[in-house]
């Protein structure tokens, strides 16, 4: 009866992937999770269940203590991934989920999945591309938009992720993510509205700086892109839903090939490229120096003489 009970509970908890929206919930109190997870949800991961994503990653630390991660489905492996980029993004959240009871948890969830919603959804509101776009298009209509538009149409990836909205089938890789829409999209949302112009007029810190980003993560691409995708296609609704735009699998589509192994060196120089574009003073901007580059010449020099006792 026990065994019964355990196996009914841990079924209870365990839904179906938490990488996938799940349904609305009503507003809670204000809390810094709530912070937290407008970020997260931008920058990490943004279509989450978040109450099944603590609930099964909690019951999988338990199930890592007898087992290895690669014996796990890919879905629970990059699951499991999202979780534990969570863990680590928030100090002490492990313990309180440890600590805390079936509910808390679920709460904790709730309020992580309640910045993350409210984030989108300001982002949907506030992200108006229709007048960057050739042909323009109306502010409030999308009558024109999508399989109407040359910049969505199709059932490839749409032509405003590359560069000059131009595809190379030879090159798939040749501009894509690359786009000027893009990287002025990202800045509305990340570092703020005015500092897609030229002067910036912003008074108030941007995301970006509230939550000390400094690099651009594969995720925060992706999330733009498929922010900019919604804007200018012919859904009035951002929901899993719809059959239409089907947000989530171009999202998910984007993150696979970003993260997959096999395009390392592709999406390492994409990201170098962002970085230049939007915080070009970080060292992320900053490409390695090439082995046989003058100033790398020097300072092999330079470390050469100190370690053989020459002066510095």
């Amino acid at each position: 009866m026990d065994e019964d009970n355990s196996s009914s509970s841990e079924s209870r908890k365990r839904g179906s992937s938490a990488l996938q929206l799940g349904p609305r919930k009503r507003a809670l109190k204000s809390d810094p999770l709530v912070s937290h997870g407008r970020h997260f949800g931008r920058t990490v991961f943004a279509l989450c269940n978040y109450p099944s994503l603590l609930t099964n990653g909690i019951l999988r630390l338990e199930q890592l203590e007898e087992a290895s991660i690669e014996d796990f489905p890919t879905e629970e492996r990059r699951e499991h991934l999202v979780f534990e980029k969570l863990l680590d993004s928030y100090p002490g959240l492990l313990e309180r989920l440890k600590e805390g009871s079936e509910e808390e948890l679920f709460h904790i969830g709730e309020l992580i999945g309640k910045g993350a919603a409210a984030a989108r959804g300001e982002d949907t509101k506030s992200l108006k591309p229709g007048e960057a776009v050739v042909p323009p298009l109306s502010r409030n209509s999308k009558t024109s938009r999508g399989f109407n538009h040359p910049l969505t149409a199709g059932d490839q990836w749409p032509l405003f992720l590359y560069a000059k909205e131009a595809y190379d089938p030879e090159d798939p890789w040749d501009g894509l993510l690359r786009s000027r829409l893009l990287v002025n999209a990202f800045r509305h949302v990340f570092t703020s509205p005015s500092s897609v112009d030229k002067e910036p007029k912003a008074t108030h810190a941007g995301n970006a700086r509230l939550h000390g980003m400094t690099t651009v993560t594969s995720a925060s691409v992706a999330y733009v892109a498929t922010q900019i995708r919604f804007a200018l296609c012919s859904s009035s609704v951002f929901s899993r839903t719809d059959t239409i735009t089907d947000s989530e699998t171009f999202y998910h589509s984007l993150l696979d090939l970003l993260e997959d192994p096999d395009e390392h060196m592709e999406t390492t120089e994409l990201l170098l490229w962002w970085n230049c574009q939007i915080f070009p003073t970080s060292s992320a901007a900053k490409r390695p120096l090439k082995a046989n580059s003058a100033l790398s010449k020097i300072r092999q020099k330079r470390a050469a003489l100190k370690e053989a006792g020459g002066t510095a």
